[in-house]
């Protein structure tokens, strides 16, 4: 395995311009970052399915009572819990796009959309469960959401995923993201 090819990240935005050079093995770690955070969504969205956990899941006591009452969306989630119909809504929502989302991350398709909505599913838990003290500011589940984030800014669906093959695949003779170049913003 070749250690020497020189990799560099550059970004220029509102003026300011950011240069580096990661290690050549980085690569690889964003792939393992990418089939960590897949595997852990997998997991999250299995294990709230009744045939796995033995009940069906509820969101409607987390919606109720895992929320603080300073957390900004603390009324928001507690009208959500109080209508019967689009809390079950949620209880199927949630499960299904955790295991497509962890689905999508293991094997590196569609992995900026997946990426996208582990990071907001990450951001309604975090504001759910912030309680408005400043030293709970950096929690878990933002860090979550952020490391999901980076996953789609990296392209980590191209580097040992799917995302590669099906940029590729011909569509009237075109690659699909050359037909289609919004799909650019869908796949990495």
């Amino acid at each position: 395995m070749s250690t020497t090819t020189r990799n560099r990240l550059e970004s220029r935005y509102a003026g300011i311009t950011l240069e580096g050079h990661p290690h050549a093995l980085s690569a690889w770690f964003i792939v393992a970052l990418r089939a960590v955070m897949g595997g852990m969504m997998l997991f999250a969205g299995l294990g709230k399915f009744a045939f796995v956990s033995g009940e069906p899941f509820d969101a409607g006591g987390f919606l109720v009572h895992g929320v603080d009452p300073v957390s900004p969306v603390s009324g928001l989630y507690a009208a959500m819990a109080g209508n019967a119909m689009l809390l079950e809504v949620i209880n199927v929502v949630v499960p299904v796009t955790q295991v497509l989302i962890g689905v999508a991350l293991i094997v590196g398709a569609f992995v900026r959309l997946a990426a996208l909505g582990g990071a907001i599913q990450m951001s309604a838990f975090y504001l759910g469960g912030w309680e408005g003290q400043w030293l709970a500011l950096f929690d878990s589940t933002l860090i979550y959401a952020v490391v999901f984030l980076a996953i789609a800014a990296f392209g980590a669906g191209r580097i040992l995923g799917l995302d590669r093959y099906i940029e590729r695949i011909e569509v009237g003779g075109q690659a699909l993201v050359e037909r289609f170049p919004k799909l650019r913003y869908v796949l990495s």
